[in-house]
This record gives C-alpha cells, structure tokens and sequence, in this order.
C-alpha cells in the first residue's frame, strides 16, 4: 500500500452533510464506472484498505463496493480535485459496478440514433 499524505487527505472540503462526490473511473479505460458519496471515514477507508468505501446517503450508513454483490473495486489511486471537493478513485473493477448490472452507471444516453 503506498504512503498516505494526510495533509492532503485532512484538506478534503466536505459539504454541509460531511460528504464529498466521488468518480469512479476504470483504471486501464479510464471509463466513468459510477458516482457516490464519501464522508470522512469512507475515504480514509479507501485509503488504507485499497477497496472503494462510501456513504449511503438513503441508508445513512457506510458501504464497501462488492460485499454483497462481488463487484469489488480494487483501488489503485486516488486523486483530489483543484477545489479539494471532489475525489476520483481509479480501480480495477472485478465485473459490473452498477447495480442494475451494466457495466458503468453512465449506460443511457440522451440522444437516440
């Protein structure tokens, strides 16, 4: 596991629930495999654990990606944006990270053929 910055780590802005938008990009691809939410444990989780940890906000309760589903998300680096209010995980996706099966969360589209 690589050494954490934990100047970098203490300066995330969270929003007024404690929570922070992360992306989750396919490490190889860099496809956008889902969007969710982390609080302050959530990601320090990711950090020391190299599994993708977020915050459920509907169930108001941590989650790690892939412990019911076995779609586990294998971090491998993990970024912090110019504002310091938004975190991008790449991983290596072990199958689909939506729940709906799909590959990504980003399947439909606006516009038709």
């Amino acid at each position: 596991m690589q050494k954490i910055d934990s100047d970098a780590a203490a300066g995330v802005k969270y929003d007024d629930k404690g929570l922070v938008a992360a992306i989750v990009q396919e490490e190889t691809t860099k496809e956008v495999l889902m969007v969710a939410y982390m609080n302050r444990e959530a990601l320090e989780k990711t950090l020391t654990t190299g599994r993708s940890w977020f915050y459920s906000r509907s169930r108001e309760e941590l989650w790690c990606k892939g412990e019911t589903s076995g779609n586990r998300q294998w971090v491998r680096q993990v970024y912090y944006d110019c504002d310091s209010d938004a975190v991008l995980l790449l991983v290596n996706q072990e199958g689909p990270a939506c729940h709906t099966g799909e590959r990504t969360c980003f399947f439909r589209s606006f516009y038709t053929d």
